[in-house]
Order: structure tokens, then C-alpha cells, then sequence
């Protein structure tokens, strides 16, 4: 199944992929928002997005909002540098919103696996 990555660090982006791939997923990478809903219109089989939530000129959630006002309802999840514990709080339809922290290797593969074979 192919993810779409969103990060406008790239290092950080190579390293949320190998995460996803090493658990046999597909992905794609896009720096920015704009990159992303180019990725989205070239393929049609992406089954989930991974953003990151600070990103310049429209951030991760403003990035989901603008998804769901166009009507995809791919599960999308939010990954930040702090504590994203209040996002699903303030945007209660992402999937999940995890820390990138040390910890990501294992709780992202755990989360994307139901949100994917469900």
C-alpha cells in the first residue's frame, strides 16, 4: 500500500519513510502541502497520509482541512517536533497525531497497520 509523506525536512521525511518501508509499506515524499496534493492527483493509489505539522506557508493540519473541504477522506496522520497530544483534540477526524521522538519507530508502524487493513 502506498503513503504519502509530507515533510519539508527532507532528512526527516527520508527517515518516516524507511520507518513505513522496513514495515512493507510504499512511499512517496512531498516537501510541502503543494507537492502533496500534486502527489495525491498523480496517484490515485495512495491509501494514507503522513504529515508533518510545522511546515512554512500551510502546515499539516491547514494541509488536512483543505483535504476534507475537497472531500478526500484518506486517513491522515499528523506527526510534530512537540507534544501533539492537543491536535486530536482541536481536529478530532486525524487519524492519530504522534511525536517524532525515538519512540515513532515503533508506535507509527502500530498505528498505520489498522488504519490500513481495516
Amino acid at each position: 500500500m502506498k503513503i504519502l509523506v509530507v515533510d519539508d525536512d527532507l532528512l526527516a521525511a527520508e527517515m518516516t519513510s524507511a520507518i513505513l518501508e522496513a514495515s512493507g509499506y510504499t512511499t512517496l515524499i512531498a516537501e510541502n502541502a503543494i507537492e502533496g496534493f500534486e502527489q495525491l492527483t498523480l496517484h490515485a493509489d495512495i491509501a494514507l497520509i503522513v504529515s508533518d505539522f510545522n511546515m512554512p506557508l500551510v502546515s499539516g493540519v491547514e494541509f488536512f482541512r483543505e483535504l476534507r473541504e475537497q472531500g478526500i477522506t484518506l486517513p491522515f496522520i499528523v506527526l510534530s517536533g512537540d507534544n501533539a497530544d492537543h491536535l486530536m483534540q482541536a481536529e478530532p477526524g486525524l487519524a492519530a497525531c504522534l511525536t517524532k521522538d525515538f519512540d515513532l519507530a515503533d508506535s507509527l508502524p502500530q498505528i498505520v497497520s489498522p488504519l490500513l487493513h481495516a
